[in-house]
């Protein structure tokens, strides 16, 4: 316990599951918590975004854990958002520590790279990996003022492997992973460290209001309980990975535990990469 205290962690996507798992893994350790998501839909994106009531219930449940928390509606498509958010956790807290980048989208998907649109790309290039070099673009010059920081970009094994019909996505976690490494080098002489986590299959976890799983399923036009058994023989260690797997791993990276690591992209997917 307490392992981030002291530490305020900036959180995007974190209305629902894995980003409202590190919200409260952070809060459980004595974090201050400064909580974004979208609340609205996003144009390309065929499917529901989290809700204000989503984000919400996440401040709701950081607070029982005595956390201070700041809940901002942002869009990491959109800089002046980002910049107006930033303002506003320095306002109240005066400094970021942790910056979690985890807001990103699963789909359009479900079919060969020549037959998506440049509007279904764009969109999942945007979101996934122009959404966190923008949040690094404004948090970094912080992190360096401070001489103290560390950035967890939330990429997927789809950075590290090929997906078949999920060629916007795998794209995208891939340029997150090159994102991590050429930011960690930028950074590294002003004590700043950048680390990607790479989570394998993750069940829909409804304590947390998960729904990836889902999206893929949908996207494959199969059904859920289809989807999840795919994903449970895709694995070595017959488990799937729960939010709160890649919540505990972005506490290490967050907390000073790990002041050594950086560049690095830590595989949270029970053994599914290794196959």
């Amino acid at each position: 316990m307490n392992r981030l205290k002291n530490k305020v962690v900036l959180i995007t996507g974190a209305g629902r599951g894995i980003g409202r798992a590190c919200a409260l893994a952070a809060a459980k350790e004595g974090a201050d918590i400064v909580i974004s998501d979208v609340e609205k839909n996003i144009e390309d994106v065929p499917y529901d975004l989290s809700s204000s009531l989503q984000l919400e219930k996440t401040e709701t449940d950081c607070r029982n854990f005595g956390a201070s928390v700041l809940k901002i509606f942002a869009d990491v498509t959109k800089i002046e958002e980002i910049s107006a958010m930033i303002q506003e956790v320095m306002d109240r807290f005066g400094r970021i520590d942790v910056l979690i980048n985890n807001a990103g989208i699963g789909a359009p998907a479900g079919k060969a790279t020549h037959e998506h649109t440049e509007k279904e790309w764009k969109v999942l290039i945007n979101v996934n990996l122009s959404g966190p070099w923008r949040m690094i673009k404004m948090v970094a010059p912080i992190m360096i003022n401070q001489n103290c920081g560390s950035i967890i970009n939330i990429a997927s094994t789809a950075g590290l492997l090929g997906y078949k019909h999920f060629v916007g996505y795998v794209a995208s976690k891939h340029g997150v992973i090159g994102l991590t490494k050429s930011a960690a080098l930028d950074y590294a002489l002003n004590n700043v460290r950048v680390n990607a986590i790479c989570p394998g299959p993750v069940f829909d976890d409804e304590d947390v209001d998960g729904s990836m799983t889902k999206v893929v399923a949908d996207s494959l036009g199969i059904q859920l309980g289809e989807q999840e058994e795919i994903d449970l023989q895709s694995v070595a260690m017959g488990t799937v990975v729960s939010p709160n797997d890649v919540a505990d791993a972005a506490v290490w990276l967050g907390s000073d535990e790990s002041l050594r690591v950086t560049g690095s992209s830590i595989t949270v997917d029970a053994g599914y990469s290794i196959k």
